[in-house]
């Protein structure tokens, strides 16, 4: 909104010039959603208080989980209005590309939301039924793939691009949509899963999302993208302000979720910024960087994977002593803190591996 109305203006003044740069607009979009969260946290925190909006924790978990019982959850809430507030003041909201990012963000904060009020007014960890959560996941992802599928301007939108490699695509068709889907949804459920620990998945995707600004940075500058050899996506690069965005209200919200946390952010937050990273990297066409850039969610994932099938198929034995993989550590003695911050070094790695493919190729 503001950045349209610089637009207006600069034939009036010539300082509004500056709001015609991306990169100016990428920082003001960190910095909105940055103060929004240290300003509106404290009280979106006592506002879940007096609503005895508290955490449920499992019993099965680890036993030193419990005295988080209580701890204000739905802190996701405040990450997604930091979002939608820095990226509708200063992106363009002409570009498909912004909404095309934003609107399942905010679809699965929604379903994330049912899903962490059914936890609390129920008093148990169980939430949405499956089927019912998987549906509405499903619709927002499918629907999303679709509509990306169908705008496509030209066909690198809809092909994919393997790293480390030069001048190679791979033509999707019409499995674009179904791989959209499962990367959306993937991701999303990649997060949720990681989101178990104080601060272990939010600083993870503060670092994905910085490195996915520079991705749709490079992707939409026709000048930068021919000398790094990777495809052109013309308006793509508006993207950097909507992740940038994501990395803002991440901090911020961190300044409060950090060990011992005083609010958690729940499934509505992580469902949805797992999503937004999805999104984002299909917009790019960077789906495999983010497979390696989001490592950790991806272990985290496959724990889960590996646990539940080794289990069925040996008949109750178990890999590690607890998955997600950051109980197997914890069980095994390991500090939260000490997991936490291994787990956002091990991500800073794969980030910068995964910022490198921009150039070695």
């Amino acid at each position: 909104m503001l950045y349209a109305l610089a637009s207006h203006l600069q034939p009036y003044y010539s300082g509004f010039n500056l709001f015609g740069y991306l990169t100016f607009r990428a920082i003001l979009g960190v910095l909105t959603a940055l103060i929004f969260c240290f300003v509106a946290g404290p009280g979106i925190i006592r506002r879940l208080q007096i609503l005895k909006f508290g955490q449920v924790i499992r019993t099965d978990g680890p036993q030193s989980h419990l005295k988080k019982t209580g701890t204000p959850t739905m802190g996701g809430a405040m990450i997604l209005a930091g979002i939608a507030i820095a990226t509708l003041l200063w992106a363009d909201l002409s570009n498909r590309f912004v909404w095309f990012a934003l609107i399942p963000t905010l679809a699965f904060g929604i379903v994330g939301f049912f899903d962490d009020y059914l936890k609390i007014t129920r008093k148990n960890t169980k939430g949405l039924v499956a089927r019912k959560k998987y549906f509405w996941l499903s619709l927002a992802g499918f629907g999303t793939a679709i509509a990306i599928s169908y705008t496509a301007k030209t066909p690198i939108e809809t092909s994919l691009i393997l790293p480390f490699v030069k001048d190679v695509t791979i033509p999707l068709g019409i499995f674009f949509i179904p791989w959209t889907y499962l990367v959306i949804v993937g991701s999303s459920n990649a997060v949720n899963l990681t989101d178990g620990l104080d601060g272990l998945a939010i600083m993870p995707t503060v670092l994905v999302a910085s490195a996915l600004a520079v991705f749709a940075y490079a992707t939409g500058n026709v000048k930068i993208a021919t000398y790094l050899g990777i495809p052109y996506i013309q308006g793509v690069g508006e993207l950097a302000v909507f992740c940038t965005a994501i990395a803002g209200a991440g901090l911020g919200f961190l300044w409060f979720n950090a060990y011992p946390a005083q609010v958690f952010m729940g499934d509505v937050g992580a469902l949805a910024l797992g999503a937004a990273l999805g999104v984002v990297a299909v917009l790019v066409r960077q789906e495999i960087v983010l497979a390696i850039m989001g490592g950790v969610f991806v272990a985290e994932t496959l724990s889960v994977a590996i646990q539940v099938s080794y289990f069925k198929w040996s008949g109750g034995k178990r890999i590690f002593r607890m998955a997600p993989l950051h109980h197997h550590y914890e069980l095994k003695g390991w500090p939260e803190p000490k997991i936490i911050v291994r787990f956002w070094i091990i991500t800073l790695i794969l980030v910068l591996i995964g910022l490198s493919t921009l150039k070695v190729r």
